[in-house]
């Protein structure tokens, strides 16, 4: 467990962060009685002991690395193996984070619902399937919406980069080859964002 202190009792923004899930999620599963917490008197905030959380999270097959660390979970989306290896090591070892990695697209989908990445780093040139369509899945998970989805190209134009952001899908732009300490700004930049 790192040096910083996990709270008894957690607010419903807490729990959204930990479970990389919208705070509206987190209501409905207290509120259906999934996720056991109470009430605090005279007011509509909920309350969550860390007892019931962890408990929930198990029964959901939910990592419970984000919990004690609260680091930021980094997926990793491509089939080139060296920059893959690369990337891993670094994002792990310098920027401390916590990294999966999806070989392909189809992978990447269930990997994505068990890890719940705060940023998935999307190679757009993928064997088995269109980057844009991973990234259309991800959005349309109503437990990754605020997964940060940002593109790995080294092929695409200026033009076609910039279509990606906004209305595309995408929440950043990373050109092949980069520099690690591109990436890291991006992931930073993305999930500045959310918190």
């Amino acid at each position: 467990m790192s040096a910083t202190k996990v709270k008894d009792v957690l607010t419903t923004g807490e729990v959204a962060k930990i479970c990389n899930v919208a705070p509206r999620t987190v209501s409905k599963w207290f509120d259906s009685g999934a996720l056991h917490g109470y009430r605090i008197p005279g007011s509509k905030d909920r309350r969550i002991p860390l007892n019931q959380l962890i408990r929930f999270m198990k029964q959901h097959g939910m990592p419970l690395n984000g919990l004690m660390t609260g680091c930021t979970r980094v997926m990793i989306v491509d089939d080139e193996q060296d920059i893959v290896e690369v990337l891993e090591k670094i994002l792990e070892d310098e920027a401390k984070y916590e990294v999966e990695v999806a070989k392909g697209g189809f992978a990447a989908g269930v990997t994505a619902e068990k890890f719940r990445p705060h940023v998935i780093l999307l190679d757009m040139h993928l064997r088995d399937i269109d980057g844009r369509e991973v990234a259309r899945q991800v959005k349309s998970n109503a437990d990754l919406q605020l997964t940060k989805v940002i593109a790995m190209s080294g092929k695409m134009t200026e033009d076609e980069s910039k279509g990606l952001l906004g209305t595309g899908g995408f929440d950043g732009y990373l050109r092949k080859p980069f520099h690690v300490r591109q990436v890291i700004e991006a992931i930073e930049d993305a999930t500045a964002v959310v918190y």
